[in-house]
């Protein structure tokens, strides 16, 4: 089974270049051919920018993507990405990139899905009074490589310029904001083909899809063999108090629900007491 989807085309569903990162990994890990969904606007299930809400959970939008580009296609394999900015859940004082990756497969009834949350991002914004303040945002959150967006308040979406990438192009939008508006707001352009750091984590996002993807169910054979949940309480070495660290994980089938239980899947039967909350509270 390992060439499970090997000869075959799955379509992406995405307007925004991100077959430029996954089309060489997805094509080398999986021996399938890549191609772009043609027509397709994903833009009308949500932006970032504000224009359209994402009034569905990731999940769920990457899969209307998929069934779109499947629909428009006629192919039977398809692959979407939905990303979400914000603060990290653990440390909310800085900003995350979470990024979800689903494969869905209509000739054998599959849907395989990573998700990732990443720290390299550059996701921010600010009102700016002046051309210094926006010079040095700008200089903050990696502009030009990164592009942004000007608009006349955070919440204003009338006359919004997006996908700014030149300097002299963002001077003088700025300026005239300025003149008429006597400040603006700029934010980074958080599309894919916009935002180099996206880029890179929407990769990572797809070595983990391929790792489940070339991980088969010793059951069924079918890919998807992986990780659902892990049973915390792997026990400290010095005073055997359960931590938090992994004791099993549960790996469970996408197609045919087969379970297996795995311990001490870290390769560690006890945790460092630094760890511990008795040893080291």
């Amino acid at each position: 089974m390992s060439g499970f989807f090997e000869g075959r085309t799955l379509v992406i569903a995405s307007m925004h270049r991100k077959e430029e990162v996954l089309k060489p990994l997805l094509e080398q890990g999986l021996g399938i051919n890549m191609q772009v969904a043609d027509g397709l606007n994903t833009d009308l299930l949500g932006t970032f920018s504000g224009e359209v809400a994402r009034l569905s959970d990731p999940l769920t939008t990457a899969r209307k993507k998929c069934e779109l580009a499947l629909d428009l296609s006629g192919c039977d394999l398809a692959l979407a990405s939905e990303g979400s900015f914000g603060p990290h859940p653990a440390a909310f004082f800085l900003p995350a990139n979470e990024e979800w990756l689903l494969l869905v497969d209509r000739k054998n009834k599959l849907e395989i899905h990573a998700r990732h949350l990443s720290l390299e991002t550059n996701f921010s914004g600010q009102e700016f009074h002046n051309l210094e303040e926006l010079e040095a945002f700008a200089s903050k959150v990696g502009f030009p490589s990164h592009g942004l967006i000007l608009r006349k308040s955070k919440e204003e979406l009338d006359g919004m310029l997006k996908g700014i990438t030149d300097p002299q192009q963002l001077r003088t939008s700025a300026v005239h904001l300025l003149e008429t508006e006597g400040s603006g707001y700029v934010e980074t352009d958080m599309r894919a083909m916009f935002n180099p750091s996206r880029m890179q984590v929407i990769g990572e996002t797809a070595q983990l899809l391929l790792q489940k993807l070339n991980s088969h169910c010793p059951s069924c054979q079918f890919p998807g063999f992986s990780v659902t949940s892990a049973e915390q309480g792997l026990p400290c070495s010095l005073c055997g108090t359960p931590s938090s660290a992994a004791l099993a994980h549960l790996l469970v089938c996408s197609h045919c629900q087969h379970k297996e239980k795995v311990s001490f899947p870290n390769g560690k039967k006890t945790e460092d007491p630094q760890y511990c909350q008795v040893c080291n509270p």
